[in-house]
């Protein structure tokens, strides 16, 4: 029997069957695909993390944790994951986008000054000197962050089951789950291939986490379909690349939807990354489109780039689909199944859990294990 079974090994099922294996642990992993992959939720290069979370002041401890987590690995493997470009937030008192949470842009300076988190306020005149990519309105205002920058999920992922197996766990990859059952003092799980039992189990599905819980829990997660896009630079990509240009977020006055984006990593031929964000329109991890067709490229150009990023041409040189499976306030959802008690579950996290993944994943691993040992 395992000590633990982590059944979803993205982000933050990566993150937490490393951290049991590190302390021990029997570890069982089981992934219906071979992560890190472009099927669910932690894909597409880069992910922004920043320090001051506007989503609320409790999750700065978890992004400052995990950063301390990302430079571990990176000392363990030898992987760049976390590379510091900076983060400029841009809002207005007229914006009509919402970045998750209502007063996105005043929680972001609450929490940097609670915390201590250096950053500088920038007027308009001050964006437009210092990044005059940005075609701000006289009225927007932006909030630097020197110490934000991006994570390269992919890599976090793959440096972190690299890490677990080297521990001792054992990751079945490319094996379907099939029924999830928490028997008196263990977890059954029945997958395509066989059965096992494990003391504890990590839930970490992501957007397939609805088709394994009872329907009036999965009524808790909206899963929405989320496109990434790239773009061309008009001029010299030097422009687009880091430290002239940071990671940025911005709520558009002009739009319900805001835009984020990175600095250009891949060179002359890599192309800007661009993406919005939707929460109206649903999806299934089944049904979703994942091809971004011309249309949509060319829509997001003329409607929320070209009037604001002047600077990036309509020649879309890469595009993707991900999913988010959010929460309706946008909270992350890390708990004991109320039906389960053997079973933790780690989602969801609602579009801005990558950063948090790597603390979020010591918790999880943390919990069941002191589970284990209590009992």
């Amino acid at each position: 029997m395992y000590d633990v079974a982590v059944i979803g090994l993205g982000a933050m099922g990566s993150a937490a069957a490393w951290q049991a294996a590190k302390r021990g642990a029997k570890v069982l992993g089981i992934d219906q695909f071979r992560p890190p992959h472009a099927l669910g939720s932690s894909h597409g290069d880069t992910r922004i993390t920043r320090l001051a979370i506007g989503e609320g002041e409790q999750y700065t401890p978890l992004v400052l944790r995990s950063n301390e987590i990302w430079r571990e690995v990176e000392r363990e493997t030898g992987e760049e994951l976390h590379v510091v470009t900076g983060g400029l937030i841009i809002s207005s008192p007229a914006t009509r986008a919402t970045t998750h949470v209502a007063n996105f842009f005043g929680n972001t300076l609450a929490s940097a000054r609670r915390f201590g988190i250096e950053h500088q306020l920038l007027d308009a005149a001050g964006i437009r000197k210092r990044f005059p990519q940005f075609a701000v309105r006289d009225n927007e205002a932006g909030y630097f962050e020197p110490g934000a920058g991006y994570l390269r999920p992919e890599r976090c992922i793959a440096a972190q089951l690299k890490l677990a197996a080297a521990r001792g766990a054992d990751l079945h990859l490319e094996e379907r789950v099939q029924a999830i059952d928490d028997r008196a003092g263990h977890v059954r799980i029945t997958t395509e291939a066989g059965t096992y039992e494990a003391k504890q189990a990590i839930l970490s599905m992501g957007a397939w986490l609805p088709g394994f819980i009872e329907p009036q829990l999965a009524r808790k997660l909206t899963v929405t379909r989320q496109a990434l896009f790239w773009f061309m630079p008009r001029g010299d990509i030097r422009e687009f690349e880091a430290p002239r240009c940071p990671v940025w977020i911005w709520e558009l006055q002009e739009s319900n939807q805001g835009i984020y984006g990175f600095p250009a990593i891949d060179g002359a031929a890599g192309g800007v990354k661009v993406a919005t964000e939707q929460f109206l329109r649903t999806t299934t991890p089944e049904s979703i489109d994942r091809d971004i067709g011309d249309e949509e490229k060319r829509v997001i150009h003329r409607d929320l780039i070209a009037p604001h990023i002047p600077g990036l041409s309509d020649r879309c040189v890469k595009a993707a689909a991900c999913m988010y499976t959010a929460t309706p306030d946008f909270q992350f959802w890390i708990d004991r199944h109320p039906g389960m008690p053997n079973v933790v579950i780690v989602s969801a996290c609602s579009g801005h859990g990558f950063k948090h993944s790597a603390a979020i994943g010591e918790k999880a691993a943390t919990m069941t294990l002191r589970t284990f040992k209590d009992g």
